[in-house]
């Protein structure tokens, strides 16, 4: 008998060892069950992606410009310089290089921020007048400068340029620049007028003594190195306050026109001076205004210079944009020239007067550094 009980020990040893598999298969079983009840284990997801509606705007109301479209400004009057605001897209047609474009977008009373560079002359010619510029130049900007949206910047001219005040939406240290600049009377001038202080010449240069007047370096310069360092999407313009008669540039009129294309900026000229011994240049100051879709306002009186600031007002805010992709994609550099004409019969009997620049440089392979962002103060 002992034998055999030695033999059916392992056999219970055995048993018992296939049982307690078996009860381990049953509990796997069991657990893969009760795990496929509520389905396979998702991996861990990143955290969801906000929608595009979510991220965050900015607070200024801006027009969103697509890089591939050419945007152009443009204002309508009629013959009684009233403004025309009522223009519709099939209204006008837009030509480039003699090729008529599809207009993709067209809108009306575009209110974009401002970045605007008021140019003073401070020359001989301008010695009876500069006092009323500089009232009216102070009158623009408080009325025209909304400090959490627009900016300014004031530069002073004679034979070399000056920036008395940078871009700001401040209109105190506007107005204090403004009262820095001073009639600069020329090498043995006989008069009451005193030498500004020497603030930096944003040119970097001295070419020329004070009692000579740079004009188109003046533009060239200002859109150089102050425009085209503007805020981005800011309708940009220059307001130029001088008699027109340059003698001393280095630069000629249309190098400052081209530079103000490029910069995209729209050149107010307003001729002003001593009309009893200087002469008023208005051709020049009107070629250079049109070229660039500005205007050139040529004042008598006080009330004439407050009501050439009104205006250009008026122009910066009641504007119609239209936008187009243009037929030629070549990226050049090239300067396109641009037209737009009325279609409609009724509005063409009006002759009505269109304002806008007449024509643009192409974009290049490496376009030039954007504008900076807007820096409230």
């Amino acid at each position: 008998m002992m034998r055999y009980r030695e033999l059916t020990r392992p056999f219970v040893l055995l048993l018992v060892v296939a049982a307690l598999l078996c009860a381990g298969v049953a509990l796997s079983a069991k657990t893969e069950a009760s795990v496929s009840g509520v389905g396979p284990m998702a991996a861990p997801s990143p955290s969801p992606t906000p929608r595009r509606e979510e991220l965050p705007q900015d607070s200024d109301e801006v027009v969103k410009f697509d890089t591939n479209l050419t945007n152009i400004f443009f204002t309508a009057a009629d013959k009684n310089k009233r403004f025309i605001s009522d223009l519709k897209a099939e209204d006008i047609r837009v030509l480039e290089d003699g090729q008529q474009q599809e207009i993709f977008t067209f809108q009306t009373n575009i209110d974009l921020p401002l970045s605007l560079a008021i140019l003073i002359d401070t020359s001989a010619s301008e010695e009876r007048t500069l006092p009323d510029e500089k009232a009216a130049a102070r009158a623009f900007l408080e009325n025209v400068l909304r400090g959490n949206k627009d900016e300014a910047a004031i530069v002073s001219f004679t034979g070399e340029t000056t920036l008395e005040q940078g871009f700001t939406g401040s209109v105190d240290r506007l107005r204090r620049a403004i009262d820095r600049v001073e009639f600069v009377p020329p090498s043995g001038y006989i008069g009451g007028g005193v030498v500004v202080n020497g603030t930096p010449p944003i040119s970097g240069t001295n070419q020329s003594i004070a009692g000579s007047t740079a004009i188109w370096d003046a533009v060239w310069a200002t859109a150089e190195e102050l425009i085209s360092a503007s805020a981005e999407h800011t309708r940009r313009a220059i307001i130029l306050l001088t008699d027109g008669d340059d003698t001393s540039s280095r630069m000629k009129i249309h190098d400052a026109i081209e530079r103000a294309q490029k910069a995209d900026a729209l050149i107010y000229a307003i001729g002003i001076g001593d009309r009893y011994t200087f002469n008023v240049d208005e051709g020049s100051l009107r070629k250079i205004a049109e070229a660039t879709g500005g205007r050139a306002y040529f004042p008598r009186h006080e009330r004439d210079l407050n009501d050439a600031f009104t205006q250009i007002q008026r122009d910066l805010r009641e504007q119609y944009l239209v936008a187009y992709s243009p037929s030629n994609k070549a990226r050049d550099g090239s300067y396109r020239r641009i037209e737009i004409q009325l279609v409609n019969p009724a509005l063409r009997q009006q002759n009505l007067k269109l304002n806008y620049r007449t024509g643009y440089f192409a974009k290049t392979a490496n376009p030039e550094t954007p504008g900076r962002k807007r820096v409230q103060d």
